[in-house]
């Protein structure tokens, strides 16, 4: 696979999406805003794959990098969720021109400007996506709301945290019913820095 940098593929998908964004925000639980490497999200994809069916939801979705890249890839259904008004109308730029060059038939692509926790998961929704979006307080929410999502409708769900948090990690593993899926390391930038990883957690089977 042609390894491209951050612009090149940026320009591949018609979107911007670099740079970070020190967030002036009415909250101290939410964090800057920092796009995913597009190096780590190969990797990723490469040892994990969606469906069409899947879908996926990117909490604290920024300029949209992540919910772009999975839906072009797979044509899986993708929400994008973001706090930050800027943030949101950069995404919603990002859609225009995104669907102004990309065609092809696929899964929905949307985005919500809400909080996290008063994000209502959708029984259609099984595969959800954290960059360290906010304080561990609020992730514990989201975690709650999606096990009461899959108590309505029984389905297997999956958790992906990149360059997880101590914190979160503690939470998933002592006091959640998932379970690790698997660990992929970043190798080049792991080997600086043991951060760099994707961590996937599973309810159900």
């Amino acid at each position: 696979m042609i390894s491209l940098n951050e612009k090149e593929y940026d320009n591949l998908l018609h979107i911007k999406t670099a740079g970070t964004l020190e967030l002036l925000s009415q909250s101290p639980h939410y964090n800057r805003y920092e796009a995913t490497p597009y190096e780590a999200l190969d990797v990723l994809f490469n040892e994990y794959a969606l469906e069409r069916t899947d879908g996926f939801v990117d909490f604290g979705c920024g300029k949209a990098r992540v919910s772009f890249y999975v839906h072009n890839r797979f044509s899986a259904s993708v929400t994008g969720i973001e706090m930050n008004a800027q943030l949101y109308q950069d995404a919603i730029e990002n859609l225009v021109q995104y669907r102004r060059k990309n065609k092809r038939a696929g899964g929905a692509i949307r985005f919500e400007r809400c909080f996290a926790e008063s994000y209502e998961i959708e029984a259609s929704e099984n595969r959800f996506y954290f960059f360290n979006p906010f304080s561990i307080q609020i992730f514990m929410t989201v975690i709650g709301n999606i096990m009461q999502s899959v108590e309505r409708v029984m389905r297997p769900v999956d958790v992906i945290l990149y360059y997880p948090t101590a914190e979160y990690v503690q939470f998933m593993d002592n006091q959640t019913p998932f379970e690790l899926l698997k660990e992929v390391k970043i190798d080049r930038l792991y080997e600086k820095n043991e951060n760099e990883r994707f961590l996937v957690y599973r309810l159900g089977e």
